[in-house]
């Protein structure tokens, strides 16, 4: 394994990737179905042959910019490992930032929109026990990816995920809803990293200025929000006031910008009036 390993690793570097040891023990660990943290232990094993073939056809598809979360077809967020295909997007760790802010207060019924693989969703009633929740999403291929994540986090019983293009198919009120919707401009696109070509593109970008999610969740956001209840979302680091400024003209109060790890404005949110 190590020769392997040492290849891999040399192999992604002169393809230009950043973080190449770190994806090639991700990738030989895979093939090899050990864990990843255990890959150091193993260097002196033996490779079988198909692991090896199994190992190189992963690496190649590292150096065709195919993200490492789809070729291995999972992804630790929150400390769980969530299911990921090419039908969601692959959780990301800012993303975590808007965990740690629902889970700052109470809540009993969760809404998340777009749910995608439910990582949102699922984390959040995976935290909290007593707690239901729904995701929507207009993607049924999406939802199925939840929906096997809901079943592998042994919350299942407690998630509803509907088919719903934002709040169209969602009823009654919940004391905390969120969302991490699509919110790169259209303009931004030819620019990002090749890997989100793998990506669902409606889960990226609104094919508009990158705001008309917020705009459709602010307005409907109060018919579905409890007296008190939260209202939070993802943003992208340059929307801040101006996602701020939609759930002040919605009615939302106590509205905040918070930012994540790296210091860039990564969640707004606001309440309803009890």
């Amino acid at each position: 394994m190590r020769a392997a390993l040492g290849l891999g690793t040399s192999a992604l570097t002169e393809g230009g990737l950043e973080g190449a040891g770190r994806d090639a023990r991700r990738l030989l660990a895979h093939a090899a179905g050990i864990a990843p943290d255990r890959v150091m232990l193993h260097l002196e094993d033996e490779l079988s042959e198909e692991d090896e073939r199994r190992f190189w056809a992963h690496v190649q598809a590292r150096l065709d910019r195919r993200p490492v979360a789809q070729i291995i077809g999972a992804r630790l967020f929150f400390g769980r490992n969530f299911i990921v295909t090419e039908d969601v997007l692959d959780p990301r760790p800012e993303t975590e930032t808007l965990i740690v802010e629902a889970l700052g207060d109470g809540f009993d019924q969760v809404l998340d929109l777009g749910t995608g693989s439910g990582c949102i969703l699922l984390t959040l009633l995976a935290e909290r026990p007593g707690a239901t929740g729904i995701g929507a999403d207009i993607s049924a291929a999406a939802l199925e990816v939840a929906r096997r994540n809901a079943d592998a986090l042994d919350v299942a019983p407690r998630a509803a995920l509907v088919q719903s293009d934002w709040f169209d198919a969602v009823g009654g009120v919940f004391d905390l809803i969120v969302s991490n919707p699509p919110y790169i401009a259209e303009a931004e696109m030819s620019a990002l990293a090749p890997e989100l070509a793998f990506e669902p593109r409606q889960a990226l970008t609104d094919g508009a200025d990158g705001l008309s999610a917020y705009r459709t969740i602010a307005a409907g956001a109060p018919a579905h929000l409890a007296p008190g209840g939260r209202l939070m979302v993802e943003i992208g680091w340059r929307q801040g006031d101006a996602v701020a400024a939609m759930f002040r003209s919605a009615g939302l109060v106590d509205v905040q910008i918070r930012t994540d790890l790296d210091g860039r404005d990564r969640v707004v949110m606001g309440r309803m009036s009890a």
